[in-house]
């Protein structure tokens, strides 16, 4: 927990609004694709309302995003602590997961307002029994974070160009993934590429959860799930094997 008070401080420390950046991020990001995508582009969003159908995979992508990118140059923001002092190395990146877990509840409930007006004004919006596996959703974001993070982190020892491209490479994902577009509009001949990427499943399964909008797809999800498992592993092997010599490298 001291680690998950520190990263807070530090984020927020002499920021003119502090932590109401944790709304107004998603809020302008909102803002602004509903007017290019929904205004503009005129991609449809399944008869959701424009606003919660992005503002939902907005909310869900960047919990999964943070968690990724603020654990992915773990090795080099914290060179002097690891060097100095001994401790489980892998308690870091854990603390920034559950430190982003602080802003994602925070903008979750942000969400649920938005939600609770549009249902209250009579939008065709449908929470069902699927919210509750929300827990789920949200572990597995985590972990799939996780996973990714440390194992970039792992690679950025050896290959410092990583740390440049992360940031691009998350955007880029980003669109691959139906945040700005439902499914329904991808032709059927490419649903095994949004199935190969985790992230599609749990922003579809997410959206279906909270506003009944798209479809619960089973073989995705599972897949989704598998991948997510074998990610984190894998970045806690490779984790685990750089951290007895990093030291040497930084």
């Amino acid at each position: 927990m001291l680690f998950v008070k520190r990263d807070f401080v530090i984020f927020y420390k002499q920021t003119i609004l502090g932590p109401f950046w944790f709304l107004l991020q998603p809020l302008f990001t909102t803002l602004v694709f509903t007017v290019i995508f929904g205004k503009i582009a005129h991609i449809p969003t399944d008869g959701l309302p424009q606003t919660l159908f992005y503002m939902c995979g907005i909310v869900i992508w960047g919990y999964f995003a943070n968690c990724l990118n603020k654990t992915s140059d773990t090795f080099m923001t914290n060179a002097n602590i690891f060097g100095k002092v001994y401790f489980p190395r892998l308690v870091i990146p854990i603390s920034v997961v559950i430190q982003n877990l602080i802003t994602f509840g925070i903008q979750f409930l942000f969400f649920l307002g938005f939600l609770a007006y549009f249902y209250i004004s009579g939008a065709d919006v449908k929470i069902n029994l699927w919210f509750f596996f929300m827990p789920i959703l949200l572990l597995q974001m985590a972990a799939l974070g996780l996973g990714f993070g440390i194992l970039v982190s792992s690679l950025t020892i050896k290959y410092r160009d990583l740390k440049f491209l992360i940031g691009f490479g998350v955007q880029l994902w980003m669109y691959a993934t139906p945040i700005v577009y439902p499914m329904s509009q991808i032709p059927k001949k490419w649903h095994w590429f949004y199935a190969l990427n985790p992230m599609s499943a749990i922003v579809e399964t997410a959206r279906y959860a909270l506003l009944g909008g798209g479809e619960i797809r089973p073989l995705h999800l599972m897949l989704s799930m598998g991948m997510t498992v074998i990610v984190l592993l894998t970045g806690i092997v490779m984790f685990s094997r750089v951290e007895k010599t990093f030291v040497d490298t930084v």
